[in-house]
């Protein structure tokens, strides 16, 4: 089992409308900390430079690093908008 690790910036725009930036796949999970950990300080991703933790924050904004499973799919079950 291969594993990457997905980085991506959120920030919330006017009317709710949500601004995702894929930032890029690293091999490992300090890779793609070292990545934000670069980028934090830069215009825009300054404004929201936390790495998001679901369990402890509020406010999904900022930088989302997320583990993936290469080879494997990731939604087969679809999806619903509501």
């Amino acid at each position: 089992m291969k594993l990457v690790f997905v980085v991506q910036h959120l920030h919330r725009l006017p009317h709710d409308e949500d601004d995702v930036k894929m930032i890029g796949v690293y091999e490992s999970r300090d890779a793609a900390v070292a990545c934000v950990e670069r980028l934090a300080s830069q215009p825009g991703f300054c404004d929201f430079p936390q790495i998001i933790d679901f369990e402890k924050d509020e406010d999904d904004q900022g930088f989302h690093v997320d583990e993936y499973e290469l080879g494997r799919d990731h939604w087969p079950e679809g999806f619903v908008t509501v």
